[in-house]
């Protein structure tokens, strides 16, 4: 436990979206089946975002603890230039739109790992500790390998976990999200964590979804940190969700110990990249939106 955690504030713009970007911009089933043309306007939706990010950075947000979190698909050039500049990546290892945790290339992650690399790899599961034993023992065993590879080549592991409701759990809370969140996730949350560590599944940083009080923070991060693991730490996630919710969650947050910053992607800039899209806001203008929405969560979490 010697060298787990990471405990440097961390502020990420994650734009790794493949499948969302396929499905809900241009009504594809999945990425194959992206036009070329598709692909290549996907692209160029992330240079944008990539370029808010770094006015986000040049108009005050601390370099060294801001992060952007993108996949090689479509961001091999964004990985390439945000080396030579510097900036802190988090290069994701999972395919995209996938309900059960795949590798992107068929399991041969360290090698598109070590192309790059990033300072931190990351993973996103979705994991539930009501899920089936099966399905459970084959994402483990899948998480083990990257943390492994991870402790071995020094790379930060950052596991961004997605805690769905099962069907019974569904139909216990007459299907209510909110409730669901209230009353079963911070104890599903706990119980996945240990799982996961009595799984040998080590992440650095942990990507949670976040949470209505301080109480049920400090709850998350004394499971995280259990058993000397006491440099370990949370982000909040976005979820796509409004901005004033995603300001909640940041504002309850950001005074628990452990809590080192937060990943809000999609709130920053699906709505900007859809008005460029649509011919109703210029490059510039996309740009310095995404950059002023993103600098706005990064005032929340840092005020006093």
């Amino acid at each position: 436990m010697e060298n787990l955690g990471y405990t440097e504030p961390l502020y990420i713009l994650p734009f790794d979206h493949r499948a969302t970007f396929a499905q809900k911009i241009f009504n594809k089933n999945s990425i194959a089946d992206l036009t070329s043309k598709e692909h290549q306007l996907i692209t160029e939706y992330k240079q944008i975002i990539y370029e808010g990010f770094k006015k986000a950075v040049q108009t005050g947000i601390p370099k060294e603890n801001a992060a952007i979190l993108i996949d090689e698909e479509f961001g091999d050039e964004i990985v390439r230039n945000a080396k030579e500049e510097g900036y802190v990546i988090l290069l994701t290892t999972e395919k995209s739109g996938q309900e059960e945790f795949e590798f992107q290339y068929n399991g041969d992650f360290p090698a598109h790992i070590e192309k790059y690399s990033p300072q931190f790899v990351k993973v996103l599961i979705k994991y539930n500790p009501k899920d089936g034993e099966d399905l459970k023992a084959r994402q483990l065993e899948k998480l083990k390998l990257v943390t492994d590879f991870c402790q071995v080549k020094g790379y930060k592991f950052l596991l961004e976990v997605l805690l769905i409701a099962t069907k019974e759990q569904k139909e216990s809370v007459s299907s209510s999200k909110e409730v669901f969140d209230k009353t079963m996730r911070p104890d599903l949350t706990v119980k996945m964590i240990k799982e996961l560590q009595n799984a040998g599944v080590e992440p650095d940083v942990w990507k949670l979804e976040g949470f209505d009080t301080a109480e049920e923070y400090k709850e998350i991060i004394e499971a995280a940190r259990a058993n000397g693991r006491s440099n370990v730490s949370l982000v909040i996630l976005g979820r796509g969700e409004n901005e004033e919710k995603v300001d909640e969650w940041l504002e309850v947050g950001k005074s628990v110990t452990g809590v080192i910053g937060f990943a809000v992607g999609r709130t920053v800039f699906w709505q900007a990249i859809s008005d460029f899209r649509s011919g109703t806001k210029t490059r510039e203008e996309t740009v310095s939106l995404i950059s002023e929405n993103f600098t706005n969560f990064y005032r929340i979490f840092t005020a006093k």
